[in-house]
């Protein structure tokens, strides 16, 4: 196997998110193409803010090859009653159909952080689950992820707890790194959930070393998160991606990375540096590529 051809092998479970790159959504694809990427995390804004329409932005994720990870993201859908539950489930449908023309087979619903919502998991867990059957002709699995600010639901662990409650077959976890090392979850948490529920995980990094309020996690989340080997929780980071290798997760891994910096940066650079993080991941941590005999590759 050649040096490129290897290298194109170590990063094919990784992908990038567009929240992470500015600029029109074409050039985003081309970035991530360039940087060697085979897949991409796209959310509403990409399609519904495409100035030829929302097709047309379909049209050019099909035309450039990526795969789709998956779409992102319903907010705020579980707890609800009356009128403001069917508001949210008229919404899912519409995230439901665009996720269903894109040809990703996952949508990420995260936990809800509205005041008018039950703090009754079970309340949680009925209306997942019928979000789960909404999603079910379409072929669309849901992955819960619990957001380190959710009013009821902010650690991993919760998550888990609804899903497992739910029981629906096409309702599984997100799993955000950022979320877990801001709440503080312990890693060994990880090792109780199934593998197989696990419908997609999303990695990044911080600069600090605690978030001790929800605003500060929130602050953080929307505007400075880094890619992994980037922040100070590197070590967590590596832990972490191998508890769920060695628990048998086989799926994707997607670079989750808000940052006001990178979007004023030219995006080549910040998909190089997107590169860079994925073959650490994939080389030295998940040891994915195939070995180079009598060549010891050397790391700034």
């Amino acid at each position: 196997m050649s040096h490129r051809r290897s290298i194109e092998h170590a990063i094919a479970g990784f992908g990038m998110d567009t929240i992470t790159l500015a600029g029109p959504l074409e050039a985003k694809l081309d970035a991530m193409r360039g940087a060697g990427f085979g897949q991409v995390m796209l959310k509403a804004n990409d399609l519904v803010g495409h100035p030829q329409g929302w097709q047309a932005a379909v049209a050019a994720v099909k035309a450039s090859g990526l795969r789709g990870t998956g779409f992102q993201v319903l907010r705020d859908f579980e707890g609800l009653s009356g009128h403001l539950h069917q508001y949210k489930v008229d919404i899912a449908k519409t995230m439901l159909q665009m996720c269903s023309a894109l040809g990703c087979d996952v949508l990420l619903a995260c936990s809800s952080t509205s005041t008018h919502a039950s703090t009754d998991l079970d309340h949680l867990a009925r209306d997942l689950r019928k979000l789960a059957m909404l999603a079910l002709p379409h072929g669309i699995r849901i992955a819960y992820e619990g957001l380190s600010w959710g009013r009821t639901v902010n650690e991993f662990t919760t998550a888990w707890d609804v899903v497992q409650r739910a029981d629906c077959p096409n309702l599984g976890l997100g799993f955000d790194s950022f979320h877990a090392l801001a709440a503080g979850t312990s890693l060994e948490a990880i090792d109780a959930v199934d593998p197989a529920k696990i419908f997609l995980v999303q990695l990044s990094d911080f600069m600090w070393q605690e978030t001790r309020t929800f605003e500060e996690r929130m602050a953080t989340a929307r505007t400075f998160r880094v890619f992994p080997g980037e922040g100070v929780h590197s070590a967590q980071l590596v832990e972490m991606v191998r508890r769920l290798d060695a628990r048998g997760y086989a799926g994707d891994y997607s670079f989750e990375v808000f940052n006001d910096d990178y979007v004023q940066m030219p995006l080549p650079m910040v998909a190089e540096r997107a590169r860079r993080s994925a073959l650490w991941l994939a080389e030295d941590v998940l040891r994915r590529a195939t070995p180079r005999p009598n060549q010891l590759r050397l790391r700034r």
